[in-house]
């Protein structure tokens, strides 16, 4: 198929409603959040250790499996059965290079699964089991649902999750598989910058005055979390209910975890070099390499207020104790590659949206690690000074949002919530392959507003074709073989002709969940076909696994539930 130049484009509109109560979940890499929008403000809700934050952490043993506290806390004795940052696993592949980095580094076993899909490997209840990785995120997602409903007193049901700018098509549908198998009705997926945008600006943003009144505020958020770097720019309406996004950037594999990352690679180098072992027999140690990733985050931690921290593993390697110090100059070395990468994407966020940072009102940092403070002298080198504002908490501002929307959506917000309105961009580009060259030909293009529909017509590529292969591919790659393969289907019954002469109008219609429609229409016999990408990949979960994968968490649940009541000497009468 080759193109040619018609080209038109028409925004839509969308609505979006629901039940109570709903939630809003930042399902983190490191760690996860959820809260509740009632009486004109967003709750945090606690989990059962009466902490606000939950780790993202799954542990498996003999004769259970503990999430979240629990499961951090046991993680030095049992590391290999200890699943953590599975977020950086959820919609990959086995075979793409940031998945084989991390597993050097992460204590529990991974394989390729079905379709080049990961999978993880522990030992369960006296056997080998494997896991997805959108099994484990429902395993978080359940015990926030858990804690959720033990707060509200009710079952909690509809819940907005939110993911990062860059999440691919693949990732975006396998967290709404996770809350599938959770037991949640995600009603929408939505960007963590843009949550944290509506929290902001609905509670904490300076009242617009003057000239500012008519057109609202310029909001910047850069969101450096655990395992990813979100940078978006927002325009809030005047009236501070009107979220319209202009530009994202970001990388879905940079944050605190790859800091911790290079402390751990750094420590064991210098601990080769001073005792004359082999690196090789220490990254065996599992164990060992559990204590010292968790004594480099308790360091990196320190140097966000201290010049120097110390260091102390007990017998990382053959008996040998690792006990050293890091100054914040030495950490900041170490991670200064991706301290630039930060403020690159800063940079590409205002490019995309055509704007000069002069036309920033407001920088809000969110995500745990934007609290280091090299990040944050920076940014404030590169705004000039600008002041860097947290007056919605790092941690906990993207759930804050989340609850918003989800009070929103579900039409049982209050007075402040019921007007709000998030104008959400598409970040990847979308289009089809043309000509035999693998041509990526994008029809919607990065940053686009959704929900939108864009048709562009193209035409055949060899004399006498009767049919064409529309292929719909995802990515910024001018190579389809750079990019994702969404879908495809045939347009056939085309009449043979020379080259260049039939006409066939490709649209492709985005609605406001991002489910996207594409049609092919033959113009001259009217001929047509088409296909739905509900954000699922190919290579995706089915209805029938999502099912499957239900039923077996309810089932476990159930059988903790009796095992609890029968620990506790309370009678249970088994069906």
């Amino acid at each position: 198929m080759a193109a040619t130049s018609k080209s038109k484009t028409k925004p839509g509109t969308a609505a979006a409603g629901g039940r109570g109560p709903a939630v809003g979940i930042d399902l983190g890499t490191t760690y996860s959040c959820v809260a509740v929008r009632r009486h004109n403000r967003s709750e945090v809700i606690t989990n059962d250790q009466g902490n606000r934050l939950t780790p993202s952490c799954v542990a498996f043993t003999a004769v259970d499996r503990f999430v979240g506290d629990a499961a951090e806390n046991q993680a030095a004795l049992n590391p290999s059965n200890t699943v953590f940052e599975v977020k950086r696993l959820i919609g990959r592949r086995f075979s793409d290079e940031s998945v084989q980095e991390d597993i050097k580094l992460w204590p529990f076993k991974v394989v390729a699964g079905r379709d080049d899909r990961p999978a993880i490997v522990v030992q369960h209840e006296g056997k080998v089991r494997q896991f997805v990785p959108e099994e484990i995120s429902a395993m978080v997602l359940t015990k926030l649902r858990e804690a959720a409903e033990a707060y509200l007193g009710e079952a909690v049901k509809d819940a907005v999750v939110t993911v990062p700018v860059y999440f691919s098509n693949a990732q975006r549908q396998a967290t709404l598989d996770a809350g599938a198998i959770a037991g949640l009705n995600v009603m929408r997926i939505i960007h963590e910058p843009s949550a944290a945008a509506i929290a902001y600006g609905l509670d904490k943003m300076p009242k617009a005055s003057g000239s500012n009144a008519a057109g609202g505020r310029m909001v910047l958020i850069f969101d450096l979390g655990g395992g990813t770097l979100d940078v978006s720019l927002l325009s809030v309406g005047p009236g501070v209910d009107t979220f319209e996004v202009k530009a994202a950037a970001g990388d879905t594999h940079l944050g605190g975890a790859d800091f911790d990352n290079e402390m751990v690679k750094h420590f064991i180098k210098e601990f080769v070099r001073k005792h004359g072992v082999v690196e090789g027999e220490v990254m065996r140690n599992q164990k060992a390499l559990r204590r010292l990733r968790t004594a480099c985050e308790r360091a990196k931690r320190m140097l966000s207020f201290m010049p120097q921290a110390g260091v102390e593993v007990d017998s990382l390697h053959d008996g040998i104790d690792l006990c050293t110090k890091i100054s914040r100059s030495q950490f900041e070395e170490l991670n200064k590659h991706l301290f630039v990468k930060c403020v690159d994407a800063v940079a590409k966020c205002l490019r995309d949206a055509g704007m000069d940072k002069d036309a920033v009102n407001d920088v809000l940092l969110v995500g745990g690690s934007s609290r280091i403070p090299r990040v944050q002298s920076m940014l404030h080198e590169f705004f000039q000074e600008k002041k860097l504002r947290q007056s919605v908490n790092p941690d906990e501002a993207v759930a804050y949002g989340a609850a918003i929307q989800a009070a929103a959506l579900s039409g049982g917000g209050e007075a402040d919530t019921k007007n709000v309105v998030l104008r959400d961009i598409k970040p990847l580009s979308l289009g089809i392959e043309v000509r035999d060259d693998f041509t990526m030909s994008v029809v919607i293009p990065r940053n686009t507003f959704i929900p939108t529909k864009n048709v562009q017509r193209y035409t055949t590529f060899h004399d006498n074709q009767t049919k064409v292969s529309i292929k719909v591919f995802e990515g910024e790659g001018a190579s389809t073989m750079d990019n994702t393969l969404l879908g495809n289907f045939v347009l056939a019954g085309i009449p043979r002709a020379p080259r260049g002469v039939p006409r066939i109008d490709v649209t492709f219609d985005i609605d406001t969940n991002g489910v996207l429609n594409v049609y092919a229409e033959d113009i001259d016999t009217g001929e047509k076909n088409s296909i739905t990408i509900t954000n699922h990949s190919r290579d995706g979960l089915n209805k029938e696994e999502v099912e499957r994968m239900s039923q077996e968490a309810r089932s476990y649940n159930k059988r903790k539930r009796v095992r609890s009541l029968i620990t506790s000497g309370n009678m249970v009468i088994l069906e």
